[in-house]
């Protein structure tokens, strides 16, 4: 291995180090104890060595939520594949998201809630993230009903799942009823 192949694979591990602490010091204390100075001391590098890979806390959440969406879009056709009949795929996935939202709040925050400077919707929208919607469509699309774009019906599912996810979190919604809304919501969303 060459110096600068060895050097490549320590910053590689580096940048993996630094999304690894901020994720779980995000997880457990949440995004405002997410500080440069902070991860410097945990990762025990300096801070110019956490700024040579990100230019700040932006870039770092914007990391994890990247990550997070390949880990949501993988967990989301986990479920759906294990699931027999476009009802229990559909249920299978809002299940998934709904856990994936509770498990893991501090990466969810970082995908829909934070400003990690990634763009959504448009064509510079990174790969993880569009894979993250493509989860969605591919169980959705079936469902979407006769003359309903599946991805527009994609996006209508998507906001209420996000709905339940927000409100429950914000205790607006008492989170015992959440099999009740996820029935509902495939009963009433989906044509099956």
């Amino acid at each position: 291995m060459s110096v600068q192949e060895r050097k490549q694979r320590e910053r590689a591990e580096r940048e993996r180090l630094i999304v690894a602490t901020a994720r779980e010091l995000a997880e457990q204390q949440g995004w405002d104890a997410v500080t440069t100075r902070r991860l410097a001391e945990r990762i025990e590098y300096s801070q110019p060595v956490l700024y040579s890979h990100f230019r700040g806390k932006r870039e770092i959440i914007g990391a994890v939520a990247l990550e997070g969406a390949t880990e949501m879009a993988a967990a989301l056709r986990a479920a759906a594949s294990a699931a027999d009949g476009p009802h229990a795929r559909v249920t299978a996935l809002s299940r998934a998201y709904l856990d994936f939202a509770a498990r893991n709040p501090a990466v969810y925050d970082a995908l829909f809630q934070l400003d990690g400077g990634l763009a959504f919707a448009n064509e510079d929208t990174p790969e993880p993230l569009k894979d993250g919607f493509a989860a969605l469509l591919e169980n959705l699309d079936e469902v979407a009903g006769e003359g309903v774009h599946p991805g527009l019906f994609t996006e209508v599912f998507w906001a209420a799942l996000h709905g339940l996810v927000t409100l429950t979190r914000a205790r607006r919604l008492p989170p015992e009823d959440t099999e009740r809304r996820v029935e509902l919501l495939v009963d009433r969303l989906a044509v099956v």
